[in-house]
């Protein structure tokens, strides 16, 4: 399996642009029949209570680029001292060219640099972090911008309530450096492709390209509407994925990394849902207190986006304090999932901010 340990480098700082309009889930009760009962159980037990989204215009490189701006004014970098880019998306301006190529432009970054992107969802910023960290210990890379974003309430249906209220939108960025002392880090990474039908838009692309036929609307047994378009997913499916790979991989980072949980301030999971995480975290006999989870609440199931969402939401303020020991841990469409122990400290930036149009 890939694992691996990095010693000479470091997050510098994390910005999260949410998008700019508030939706909540109270304003959408006829989306549930009606039953207020039922609308409460859900903000309860699955922590859905409101999403921040954009409009029609704006898109992940949008809440990617206003993220790196401020990374950048913060850390008072030159963006031509920048070595890399990596922008991990679902939901790109184009099929060609790459969100990578498109962001590198509009931020004035050297000719030099390298520049790409990659295509995950749930589990892709802790893959990308495990790419720039592998760039600036392979040499000749001492910066690495890494930009994880989706707007994937533009992909699904807002008549299929199974999964509408759930996604909010987000860009972030965030600033790796190499560093002269030793500052040490482990990744583990995992994929399981015959879980890929779980989480998925069956077309649109080009094995089913889009036509009249993928855009008509179906209404299922529970009465939710979607096209082959929109964004479907088997949240039983993902709910029993989630349960059964998530501890297994939380423990098996701190066995390669010689940690206990005990030894861990926070364990920062994606923001799937307030029940998914609950679940996770008793099966590790992890107090919910180090488990943060109230990032969803606020904002939606922000996909790649959600882990340095969390971080800047909930753990910017002790930040300020004290070093932090964290597992990062994404988990979701592919099926894939992938997990960092790290320590965080000295973040010149650590912010939540909201895009403006």
């Amino acid at each position: 399996m890939p694992q691996s340990s990095f010693s000479y480098a470091k997050i510098s700082g994390i910005v999260t642009t949410v998008g700019h309009i508030r939706k909540c889930i109270d304003d959408e009760i006829e989306s549930y029949g009606g039953n207020k009962q039922q609308l409460e159980r859900i903000k309860k037990n699955i922590g859905i209570n409101q999403r921040y989204v954009v409009d029609e215009r704006t898109t992940a490189a949008d809440l990617c680029q206003q993220a790196a701006e401020e990374l950048i004014a913060a850390c008072a970098i030159d963006p031509a001292a920048l070595d890399a880019l990596i922008c991990v998306t679902q939901t790109p301006d184009h099929f060609q060219p790459a969100n990578a190529a498109l962001l590198h432009g509009r931020l004035g970054l050297d000719k030099r640099a390298a520049a790409f992107d990659v295509n995950l969802g749930c589990s892709g910023w802790v893959y990308g972090l495990w790419l720039a960290y592998m760039m600036i210990e392979a040499g000749g890379c001492d910066k690495a911008l890494l930009l994880a974003g989706d707007t994937l309430s533009r992909c699904v249906n807002p008549k299929d309530r199974s999964v509408a209220p759930l996604f909010g939108d987000a860009g972030s960025a965030t600033l790796v450096e190499k560093i002269g002392e030793e500052h040490p880090s482990w990744f583990s990474l995992h994929t399981d492709g015959r879980g890929s039908d779980i989480v998925k838009v069956p077309a649109g692309a080009f094995r089913q390209r889009p036509n009249a036929e993928t855009r008509r609307e179906v209404k299922d047994e529970d009465g939710n509407i979607r096209c082959a378009e929109d964004l479907c997913m088997d949240g039983a499916e993902v709910f029993n994925f989630s349960i059964k790979e998530e501890p297994k991989a939380i423990k098996e980072i701190l066995a390669y990394a010689n940690f206990s949980i005990e030894d861990i301030d926070y364990v920062v999971f994606h923001q799937a849902n307030k029940y998914i995480i609950g679940n996770i975290a008793r099966r590790l006999k992890l107090p919910m207190t180090k488990a943060p989870c109230a990032t969803v609440e606020k904002y939606g199931n922000q996909s790649c986006a959600s882990i340095p969402a969390t971080i800047c939401d909930s753990l910017a303020s002790e930040l300020d304090q004290k070093p932090l020991t964290v597992v990062m841990s994404g988990f979701g469409v592919g099926l894939s999932w992938a997990s960092c122990l790290t320590r965080l400290e000295g973040l010149r930036a650590c912010a939540v901010s909201v895009y403006h149009v």
